[in-house]
């Protein structure tokens, strides 16, 4: 990299560092904490005017947002584009307003030794928030959580609620997480005045709102602010290393211990830094590869300290899956042993609440990749919901974490600016997500230019920093690139290919996939010699549509498709290719195009997640290849044949 833009990005790096230190835990009870849900329905307005700036310019955040003009009731969590009938408000652009009036409990408004907390999970995409009209926070990203302490705002006088006013702008601009460009329509004799569209080069529907859970949550005034832990295995023990953050006081103390899921203490330690050790230790396995699958103990810190009201008491509990990850030239390791990802690539994505999250649909989804066979997923192409994460871990399902870094074709997008946002979207992720240990694998970007000269010092710079936020996992990026231009390749720990097959070229042409796919393989692994990730593959189909012989869009064709693929795959995964992902779990929505029915139809189930053919296909080859790849064979067939189309 030249001496120049190190000399420019040196103190931003040294900067993100220390910002990683800012705890975002995730918002639980306990004994000294308590939280209030503010899901349900909220006041909402967008602003039509021209420039988009009516409500700054009228300052809405001041008075209630119905002062201001007519309102409408609308859901949290949920995008707001498919709730209305309005189809401006579908594709609208620019800023919307939402509000809710909260009641507070007397204690939180009293109790000068309790911090109260705002949270907002998501909001798509640039997002800036007032507490009775002063303003407290604002984020850029549209999927990670953000939050304010407003306890002087409302420990400030006899308030028994207080007014949440969140202003949200969807716009996308070069420099933004995903990118896009706004489109000015000049020629009056063709639009109307002023008109102007989203531009985007990604393949879903830029869905806006706030898209996960809004709450309100207490700590006292000193209070355990992050915890950090990573995991090892030494022969039967277990090691757990741990690292304690407190806010709040420079004199405390902290007490630590490790419970299985019996209840019962396996080990215990002191101080903000510290290992633990537990003697023959379950370790936290993926779904169908052990017959104990996801063990989780629990990290219970406690903290006492002195002030000068007192003595305070914070308790913070932490889900800990002991396992280790590593990478070798041919093989991606879980406990030491080689892990084969079969599973899916998902949308947060769903009929009416768009990308807003909702348990039913997501217990629904988790249901299937269970019944599928299937062991993992890529969060493709942003980070899900906390909740996500929560399940995965529970589950046993294994996470390719990726970041927003979707689209990413332009030479704008590979500027100073642009790579400073990433970095900071990735410190976010990593802050969020490093104690989850369904979470294997970062993924920076999908499908990026990266043959663009300044991919490579982008990409070389942004693995790097990743690596640093987190030694203890993979790093990988997305590609579709040609193996001999690829810049950002060399510094991925794991090839991660995207490839379409006789769907976006040799139209109708299912013969010629094995011979592209094989020489593909051989081509990436030759230059690289690491193990490869097909991490999409696909075609769509219209449910219902059949057609023999299978032309494109019948159900006939998608799996048709998949079992050209699956021929290669089962050749080559005795070598060095480590994982299949298919494109997609579901149909999904995406902007309006010739190319697209409706949304994108590559779902293996519909969007209400009903199983095509191809779901079949896949269920009885992800079980075949759990059965293959089983190491505690026996002991784990009871379990196994409950859902297992097969026998052992």
């Amino acid at each position: 990299m030249p001496a120049g833009l190190w000399a420019a990005l040196g103190p931003l790096l040294w900067a993100c560092g220390l910002a990683l230190q800012g705890g975002m835990l995730y918002p639980q009870e306990s004994p000294s904490r308590e939280r209030k849900e503010l899901d349900g329905l909220w006041s909402f307005r967008a602003d039509f005017s021209e420039n988009r700036r009516q409500g700054f310019e009228g300052q809405w955040y001041r008075t209630p947002l119905r002062e201001s003009g007519p309102t409408l009731d609308m859901p949290v969590p949920s995008s707001f584009n498919d709730v209305s009938q309005d189809r401006q408000l579908r594709s609208f652009v620019g800023w919307v307003w939402y509000e809710r009036e909260v009641t507070l409990p007397q204690r939180w408004t009293q109790d000068l030794g309790t911090r109260v907390v705002l949270r907002i999970g998501s909001a798509h995409y640039y997002a800036i928030v007032w507490v009775n009209g002063v303003h407290v926070a604002e984020h850029e990203g549209g999927h990670l959580p953000f939050e304010a302490d407003i306890s002087k705002l409302v420990q400030s006088g006899p308030l028994s609620s207080c007014r949440i006013t969140i202003a949200i702008n969807n716009t996308l601009t070069p420099h933004t997480l995903p990118p896009g460009t706004i489109l000015h329509k000049t020629d009056i004799s063709k639009y109307p005045k002023g008109y102007f569209v989203q531009d985007t080069n990604f393949d879903f529907f830029n869905y806006a709102g706030l898209h996960r859970p809004v709450l309100l949550y207490t700590t006292p005034t000193t209070y355990i602010d992050d915890i950090t832990i990573t995991t090892g295995v030494d022969q039967d023990t277990g090691l757990v290393d741990y690292q304690v953050f407190v806010q709040g006081s420079e004199y405390f103390q902290l007490e630590v211990c490790l419970l299985d899921q019996e209840g019962k203490v396996v080990a215990q330690g002191t101080g903000g830094r510290g290992q633990l050790q537990v003697p023959n230790a379950h370790l936290w396995w993926p779904y169908l590869m052990h017959e104990h699958p996801a063990y989780l103990y629990s990290l219970e810190v406690r903290l006492t300290a002195q002030t000068a009201a007192g003595a305070v008491s914070d308790f913070y509990t932490l889900p800990v899956g002991i396992r280790t990850v590593a990478v070798t030239g041919h093989q991606f390791l879980i406990n030491g042993k080689p892990f084969y990802f079969h599973g899916v690539n998902k949308h947060e994505d769903a009929d009416i609440r768009g990308r807003g999250f909702d348990w039913p649909l997501l217990v629904k989804d988790f249901n299937l990749l269970r019944w599928l066979g299937a062991n993992a997923f890529r969060t493709s192409h942003y980070p899900y919901a906390e909740e996500v994460m929560q399940l995965c871990d529970r589950y046993g399902i294994v996470v390719i974490d990726e970041s927003p870094g979707v689209g990413i074709v332009l030479v704008q997008s590979y500027s100073n600016e642009s790579l400073q946002h990433h970095l900071e979207v990735m410190e976010e992720l990593v802050r969020r997500d490093k104690n989850h240990p369904a979470v294997v694998m970062w993924s920076v970007a999908n499908e990026p230019t990266s043959f663009l000269k300044p991919a490579g010092y982008y990409f070389k710079t942004l693995i790097a920093h990743t690596k640093a936020l987190d030694p203890s996992r993979p790093v990988t990026f997305v590609t579709n690139s040609n193996y001999e231009a690829d810049l950002g390749a060399p510094y991925v720990d794991v090839i991660c290919v995207n490839s379409y097959y006789s769907w976006y070229h040799d139209y109708g042409h299912l013969e010629v996939i094995p011979l592209h796919l094989a020489t593909e393989f051989e081509n990436w692994y030759r230059t690289y010699q690491k193990p490869i990730i097909q991490s999409e593959y696909g075609a769509g189909s219209v449910a219902g549509f059949h057609q023999d012989p299978p032309l494109m869009f019948s159900e006939e064709y998608q799996k048709g498709l998949l079992e050209q693929y699956h021929l290669v795959l089962d050749q080559k995964r005795k070598d060095y290719v480590v994982g299949e992902l298919i494109w997609n779990f579901a149909d999904f929505m995406t902007d309006q195009s010739p190319r697209r029915v409706m949304g994108n139809k590559k779902g293996i189930f519909t969007r209400q997640r009903q199983p095509k053919a191809a779901a079949f296909l896949l269920r009885e080859r992800y079980w075949k290849l759990a059965n293959e790849t089983m190491y505690h064979l026996s002991a784990a067939k009871s379990q196994c044949l409950e859902n297992s189309p097969f026998s052992f």
